[in-house]
């Protein structure tokens, strides 16, 4: 069967294949992502939206096609996020845990390579990583935190596009086999 760029689901077990890294790619575009989000706004506030450490989980759990990955990999990038910030410890370990258990387990059913499915995915689990922190933020904290709609699409909306440049920049840096 030839693979058409129109397919949105995975219909074979060759195209579930499992993406490989090198091992400094999975530390240094985490920790650049990390890095990028603590110290960037900082000097460029205009790019205080972004949320790097959020789009490398989604897209190596995207990747991988594993739960189990795709649970390490968030709860890793979450807790060194946490340990840099100024956020309750484990709040972004939480968060970023459950958004990599589930983009692991739509890679496992989507045609994750597809441009428009990118951007989707990467609206999609923004604005659920938004809704879930808010909703541990109320619940496990007791902070009295709003959840602005309009704003979290808006800005999520944003952060899919950059997703979709940046999962192509990411594709360059895959093993190939």
């Amino acid at each position: 069967m030839n693979y058409s760029s129109d397919r949105l689901l995975l219909s074979n077990q060759r195209e579930k294949e499992i993406a490989h890294f090198r091992a400094w790619v999975m530390v240094a575009v985490p920790l650049a992502a990390i890095l990028f989000q603590v110290y960037v706004p900082l000097f460029f506030e205009f790019l205080a939206f972004l949320e790097m450490p959020l789009l490398v989980t989604v897209y190596f759990a995207l990747m991988r096609r594993r739960q189990v990955s795709g649970l390490m990999i968030g709860a890793l990038i979450g807790l060194a996020q946490d340990s840099l910030s100024r956020n309750p410890l484990g709040m972004f370990g939480i968060v970023k845990t459950l958004v990599g258990y589930f983009a692991a387990s739509v890679g496992m059913r989507f045609d994750v390579e597809h441009p428009f499915i990118r951007l989707a995915l990467g609206f999609f689990f923004f604005v659920f990583h938004q809704f879930f922190y808010w909703v541990l933020s109320r619940g496990l904290l007791g902070f009295e935190v709003r959840f602005e709609v309009q704003n979290t699409l808006v800005v999520g909306l944003l952060n899919a596009i950059v997703a979709v440049s940046l999962f192509h920049f990411l594709d360059k840096l895959r093993e190939r086999g």
